[in-house]
């Protein structure tokens, strides 16, 4: 049986970063050829109806060993990467941490240390996967699809483990917000599923933030500036008077927990045009309504300042709390498969979304547990391999507590 760091560090010569300003599905070709691996590697461990479809997402079903019927669980996790940091070329090694700083990359003097990331210190004396500085490591979340195969295998190679039926999905495009637009949830015929998509050991998240994105198109007048007082309407500097309108102690570098926040990521322009991009969250669904109606206010109060149509707003929501959704028994068996293992749960809210959240939305309830890494989306990304195995037994040992009950 492959070693689940093995299998994982595999996965990580795949280039499969996503792109957002595709309109494929996939929407990079590279993904494409991830998915033929990982179908050709289900088939070959033992799966059954292993299928690629023709958007990029792969299923396949673990059938049950047993007469009784009991529910079917789901297993998803994504094959991209973020688009945040190159994921082309990635050289993946392992390193014994001994405590102190890790070199990634002498020659660029990259280093991955513990006075910036205290959390190393859990891990003295344990082996880490680390990048060489230059790329992302992929762990969100191959490291995911690595654990959920290696659990897979697990079970085919020991009959003696009952279980009911299991079914796997590997979805593309979860990093630019597009997963689970395609995911056939009728067809994979899961009761509920977990995603393996979460960060260190012990994660378990059942809830999340609700979301919208708020793009506002401005529409300046361009005039000479030597002729220009009492005509101009510089569209770039309405832009950002825009961005200072929103509440500065509400931005993600200012909140944390619970808190929810306007986020500008994207702001562009000139004189003429301009185009600000925002994203809004918050785990409290009425906060959310009232922050998407700031959202609208702003851009009301500025096109009485310069007049109708200055300012023009299109909010659109992109994914729900799944707290809503989610059956608190699922958050149980997840919490006691953990404690079965030796792992310690960690329950707490997503700050962000996962598949998972969109999917619970779709009929199919669905969780997140950890991967085990850190740091995701950089160069200073990391995983643990007792973390991962961790990840393995803990999806194990959920499967065996629902054929149990």
């Amino acid at each position: 049986m492959k070693k689940v760091h093995e299998r994982f560090i595999e996965y990580t010569k795949f280039y499969t970063t996503s792109n957002e300003k595709s309109k494929t599905c996939p929407s990079t070709p590279e993904q494409l050829v991830f998915a033929k691996y990982l179908k050709e590697e289900l088939e070959q461990i033992g799966l059954k109806d292993v299928e690629l479809d023709e958007n990029g997402y792969v299923y396949a079903t673990l059938p049950s060993n047993i007469n009784e019927e009991i529910p079917t669980i789901g297993f998803i996790a994504h094959m991209d990467t973020s688009p945040a940091l190159t994921g082309k070329g990635v050289k993946a090694k392992i390193v014994k941490y001994e405590d102190g700083d890790i070199v990634l990359n002498k020659e660029k003097n990259i280093v991955l240390s513990p006075e910036e990331f205290p959390e190393l210190k859990k891990y003295i004396g344990q082996e880490l996967i680390v990048t060489d500085g230059n790329t992302l490591l992929g762990a969100d979340d191959k490291a995911g699809i690595a654990e959920i195969i290696t659990a897979m295998e697990y079970l085919i190679e020991h009959p003696e483990i009952k279980h009911g039926t299991i079914k796997v999905g590997f979805t593309p495009d979860e990093e630019i917000g597009r997963g689970a637009d395609n995911f056939n949830v009728e067809n994979f015929g899961a009761d509920f599923a977990y995603t393996v998509d979460g960060g260190e050991i012990g994660e378990l998240e059942a809830e999340n933030f609700n979301a919208a994105t708020a793009t506002y198109i401005i529409h300046g007048k361009s005039i000479h500036p030597g002729t220009a007082k009492g005509k101009m309407i510089n569209a770039a500097l309405i832009a950002s008077e825009l961005a200072m309108m929103f509440p500065e102690a509400q931005t993600p570098q200012h909140t944390e927990k619970y808190e929810g926040f306007f986020h500008v990521v994207h702001i562009s322009g000139d004189c003429d045009n301009a185009k600000l991009i925002m994203i809004v969250r918050d785990h409290d669904k009425k906060i959310f309504e009232n922050k998407k109606w700031l959202c609208e206010k702003n851009a009301e109060l500025l096109n009485k300042k310069y007049g109708d149509g200055t300012v023009e707003l299109e909010l659109k929501d992109s994914y729900y709390n799944m707290k809503e959704k989610i059956p608190s028994e699922m958050v149980k068996i997840a919490k006691k498969a953990m404690e079965n293992v030796g792992v310690k749960p960690i329950i707490k809210p997503i700050r962000g979304g996962t598949d998972g959240a969109r999917l619970s939305y779709m009929g199919l309830p669905c969780p997140n547990i950890f991967t085990g890494g850190h740091n995701f989306h950089g160069r200073y990304e990391y995983i643990p391999i007792p973390s991962m195995k961790k990840a393995v037994e803990t999806i194990i040992e959920i499967i065996k507590i629902v054929a149990e009950k």
